[in-house]
């Protein structure tokens, strides 16, 4: 497990302002945003967030925004953008909330084939556990509103992992440090708490 710091949001701000005008008004409506859904039950937060980053990002895909197959980008990178592919929508809504005030052990990023359109995909989105073994509600890009994984029926876990372990599917039993076995997560990780969202 990696020591983590805390939100900071002087410190997103200024790593905003880095980025120009456009990025540093985007970070203001962000940390407006996780203060208000600080003062929120918790289903009221992740309804806020789910609303927030669904509504400011147009997916696309990393080759057209990054200019590379596969790019994890920080909450402040897809808001600078403007758009992202499922990761991103995943990752700025974990790091949303966890800044808000929700326990990281309630959220989970997982990895799951979607079938769509006659077709299955590689996909990611937030699982969101009121205690744990329960059932998760999901947060996705694909379908805006919050539903339990059960109305997913278009979605497999393969596995899940936040700042605390890595799972194979959705189940309690761990498969090791995400820190260590997804590169792109440790990165990710060290990148946001530079920003000071984590």
């Amino acid at each position: 497990m990696l020591a983590l710091g805390a939100y900071q949001a002087s410190r997103v701000q200024e790593a905003a302002a880095q980025r120009g005008p456009r990025v540093a008004a985007q970070a203001q409506a962000l940390v407006q945003m996780i203060e208000q859904a600080g003062t929120q039950p918790e289903l009221q937060r992740l309804k806020l967030v789910n609303d927030f980053f669904n509504q400011r990002l147009a997916w696309r895909d990393d080759l057209e925004v990054w200019g590379v197959v596969d790019y994890w980008a920080s909450p402040l990178e897809a808001l600078e953008k403007g758009a992202g592919d499922c990761e991103d929508y995943a990752i700025a809504k974990y790091f949303s909330l966890a800044a808000s005030g929700v326990p990281v052990a309630k959220l989970r990023m997982v990895y799951v084939r979607a079938r769509q359109g006659g077709q299955t995909l590689a996909h990611m989105v937030l699982a969101y556990y009121a205690e744990p073994g329960a059932e998760p509600l999901i947060l996705d890009n694909l379908r805006p509103i919050l539903l339990p994984a059960s109305q997913r029926g278009d979605l497999t876990p393969v596995f899940s992992f936040n700042t605390e372990g890595l799972w194979q599917g959705v189940g309690q039993t761990t498969a090791g440090n995400p820190l260590v076995r997804i590169s792109m997560w440790r990165d990710l990780v060290a990148k946001v708490q530079a920003e000071g969202m984590f």
